[in-house]
């Protein structure tokens, strides 16, 4: 979009199911972003998060899933806001349960167009109660709320992080994908 976005390429081989994970920790340890909270006071305080992005993807079937993650930890607990949009096998949202380390099918439709730029917001929330709320997904103007509420895990990390994920197919078929103007609110 604007000839600064990031590639990431599954280049086909051998290994069925294969991953390409980028992961940002931008608050607390390994703060990409100069945040690394020692006095751990900015990452209790934040309870709304906005993951913002756009995506290009040559020919969408050409992958198994696409994954946006939003990851909090705080108090002990990890709070995983996994959102994969899963192509092959339904074309549909999938969102990440903590507890049981699955991928439960909202049956929310997840078409991204091929050959195009794609827009992606994805909402979500640490409840005061302190459970993870999927709000809502927007992809290319079409918005769908959840409104799924989860609970964590134990974890000793602190921080927040982000990640993008693609996953191959069945039949290993090398395809890219172009992210840019990636943006993330925390209040």
């Amino acid at each position: 979009m604007d000839g600064i976005s990031t590639k990431t390429t599954y280049g086909g081989g051998t290994t069925q199911w294969a991953d390409i994970l980028w992961n940002n920790h931008l608050i607390g340890d390994f703060s990409s972003q100069g945040l690394p909270d020692f006095g751990k006071t900015l990452v209790p305080s934040l309870h709304n998060f906005t993951y913002d992005v756009y995506f290009w993807i040559n020919n969408a079937n050409d992958s198994q899933a696409l994954e946006f993650d939003i990851n909090q930890f705080v108090g002990g607990k990890s709070y995983i806001w996994g959102h994969e949009c899963r192509i092959t096998g339904g074309h549909q949202w999938d969102t990440w349960n903590n507890g049981q380390q699955k991928w439960v099918p909202s049956g929310i439709p997840c078409n991204p167009k091929s050959n195009a730029w794609n827009h992606l917001t994805i909402q979500v929330q640490r409840t005061s109660d302190g459970h993870l709320l999927f709000k809502s997904i927007t992809l290319n103007g079409y918005t769908a709320n959840l409104n799924r509420y989860d609970s964590p895990t134990p974890t000793s990390w602190y921080g927040v992080t982000v990640n993008y994920q693609i996953d191959s197919n069945y039949y290993k078929t090398p395809y890219s994908v172009n992210i840019d103007k990636f943006t993330f609110s925390a209040w």
